[in-house]
């Protein structure tokens, strides 16, 4: 009888794994979602179920993510977040030990690994003071801004060198404007010096050209010389009969100023002159010592195409729509040695007192938002 129940209970435990989902094959189902919705119906059906196979499937959905499109990437949070109220439902406690190895570990996703973080606070909550010191120069910006708030913290009870000392190396690892702006604060009392421009790698130096005329907005489809080859020693016609060269603009940077937002911005009514529909190019050139990506983080309130090397690798139509901070992001490769950079500002005819604005700023960052080794030559043909 008893081997008899033993080798039942062998056979329902085999019946039950070869009925179990294979885990692998349904995160290659969401996995294979496209940007354009193809393929919806399929993830959505992986979705159920995974979910349905409980905790197990819990860490594969965030290790997923570390390859995941953007469309896949969300379905496998939905994936995650349903894990885990099912396994608080249920009553199961969150696998620790194997989240805190999942978050430790920088070479997966920074957005799966903040997800694991936040979970392993729920099943650890003493995890923030056991994990957050290390994580100042974290590659996820979710949790470096974590670990900076912490410091910060402790920063604001030290004084003299100490204080100093603290806030020096906060400012090194910061990357939102609103702390970095509390760090550059606290340290210029102390009589420390900062550099947003070096910190944030913020272009300063450019080349202008314009304006030129782009009737009833029609600047921005047109190809106008600079967008097949830049020149700096020629001479266009523009906008009513004005005469275009290139000119030299460094933008100014004054010694206390930590709104982050308007360091580096260049505002073209006041270089170029109060026109509309208009056309202005702004050239500029970095050299680098090998091949880098990078991200290209820029604002403009105006239409805009931005160009790498002669290829246009962004564009956006859109007038007078507000200029936050990283307002577009725009990873490229910069190859090794000179690496030129041209942007396209294209004001429209709005009359509106609010849509006078033609002004734009850049940077140039790692994937955190740091500076890159990089370096903003004066351009020259």
């Amino acid at each position: 009888m008893r081997f008899a129940a033993l080798v039942l209970l062998a056979a329902v435990g085999a019946a039950g794994a070869a009925n179990r989902p294979d885990v692998e094959k349904l995160l290659k189902q969401i996995k294979a979602v496209s940007k354009e919705g193809a393929g919806n119906q399929e993830a959505g059906a992986a979705w159920k179920q995974l979910v349905s196979v409980g905790g197990e499937a819990l860490l594969p959905a965030l290790a997923g993510m570390d390859d995941a499109s953007v469309p896949a990437a969300n379905w496998l949070r939905a994936a995650v977040d349903a894990l885990a109220e099912k396994e608080k439902a249920a009553g199961r406690p969150f696998p620790a030990g194997q989240l805190e190895a999942f978050v430790r570990d920088r070479k997966h996703a920074p957005a799966a690994r903040r997800i694991a973080y936040e979970l392993l606070v729920q099943a650890d909550p003493k995890t923030p003071d056991r994990l957050l010191p290390g994580m100042l120069d974290d590659p996820s910006v979710d949790l470096r801004r974590d670990a900076i708030a912490v410091a910060l913290t402790r920063a604001e009870k030290l004084k003299g060198d100490a204080a100093k000392a603290e806030y020096s190396k906060l400012f090194a690892a910061v990357r939102d404007e609103d702390q970095a702006k509390k760090i550059a604060t606290a340290l210029e009392k102390l009589g420390g010096k900062v550099d947003l421009v070096a910190q944030f790698g913020i272009v300063t130096r450019w080349e202008l050209a314009g304006p030129f005329d782009g009737p009833k907005a029609s600047g921005f489809k047109t190809p106008y010389p600079p967008e097949s080859k830049v020149d700096l020693k020629a001479t266009y016609k523009g906008k009513d009969g004005v005469e275009v060269k290139w000119k030299p603009h460094a933008t100014e940077i004054k010694p206390d100023e930590y709104n982050l937002p308007a360091v580096g911005q260049v505002d073209l009514t006041k270089v170029i002159g109060k026109y509309k529909d208009a056309v202005t190019y702004a050239y500029t050139v970095v050299e680098s010592d090998k091949e880098l990506p990078v991200e290209i983080r820029y604002g403009c309130i105006n239409a805009s195409k931005l160009f790498v090397n002669g290829k246009q690798v962004f564009a956006r139509e859109e007038y007078h729509h507000g200029e936050p901070f990283d307002q577009y992001v725009v990873p490229v490769t910069l190859k090794a040695g000179r690496n030129e950079i041209l942007l396209k500002v294209c004001q429209n005819d709005q009359k509106e007192p609010w849509a006078q604005a033609w002004q734009f700023k850049l940077r140039i960052c790692d994937a955190t938002g740091g500076a890159v080794p990089v370096k903003n030559v004066t351009p020259t043909n």
